[in-house]
């Protein structure tokens, strides 16, 4: 039987209960009808503040960011290719520090496969067990309180051991890019990212398309501080504005 609206659209966010992302193709085939009406619907429930599009489908709202265990089934396939395409920007660097988050560590994934010989210094307990898949990278695991939502140290002693070091590149993921910069939800991985940027001599951000035009508390670099722009699909309008106006390198995955 053919569904109402309204309960099309109950449906789509009650599966978007069960899974943090999906699909326009899946939800068409899954609710009988055109992949026109699922994309009519997701526009009128990111209106309402309920969902957030994306590059062929949905996620949940990023003002209620999950946990970066349950970020780490969302987007898979763009955050592949963002690590693939941020590689080659670290080819000449012998140190790099790397910030938490899904996409960071997709990154790091990538750099355990290909790169020898480098240290990493990071917060992430998810982009050290990556990395430790690769013999030849050394690990610096920074001190702190332990962020169990996020799986990294923060604090205090975590940006004073950063101050210590020095990096050829940081690689932050984010909550969110807006014309005026990135921004992270959490505020304590926002002070964190924040040293990376200044300890660094470049600074890579890694991010998808969901992160377009979103604003979170922790801004921890404006984009003139920030070289690299790493994402799945070009940025539009007033952002991408800001980020040409700044002279950053755009790479897409």
């Amino acid at each position: 039987m053919k569904l109402s609206k309204g309960d099309r659209q109950s449906r789509i966010l009650s599966e978007l209960g069960r899974s943090p992302s999906l699909r326009v193709a899946d939800l068409a085939a899954r609710l009988t009808v055109s992949t026109e009406t699922i994309r009519r619907d997701l526009d009128e429930l990111t209106e309402q503040g309920l969902l957030n599009r994306t590059y062929g489908g949905a996620v949940r709202p990023l003002s209620t960011e999950p946990s970066v265990t349950e970020r780490h089934s969302l987007l898979v396939s763009e955050r592949e290719r963002i690590g693939r395409a941020a590689l080659p920007l670290i080819h000449a660097g012998h140190t790099i520090m790397i910030g938490s988050g899904s996409t960071t560590t997709h990154v790091a994934r990538r750099i355990a496969i290909e790169a020898k010989n480098i240290t990493v210094i990071t917060h992430s307990f998810g982009v050290a067990t990556v990395l430790a898949l690769n013999p030849t990278i050394k690990v610096l695991m920074l001190p702190g309180d332990y962020l169990a939502s996020e799986g990294a140290t923060v604090g205090v002693h975590t940006v004073s051991f950063l101050n210590g070091f020095y990096a050829d590149f940081a690689i932050l993921g984010a909550s969110g890019l807006s014309p005026d910069g990135p921004s992270e939800a959490l505020v304590e991985c926002g002070a964190v990212y924040s040293a990376m940027t200044m300890r660094a001599a470049q600074t890579i951000v890694v991010a998808d398309n969901s992160k377009f035009d979103r604003i979170f508390p922790a801004r921890y670099a404006s984009w003139r501080q920030v070289n690299h722009l790493v994402t799945d699909v070009a940025p539009e309008g007033v952002l991408l504005s800001s980020i040409q106006q700044n002279s950053i390198n755009l790479v897409v995955g």
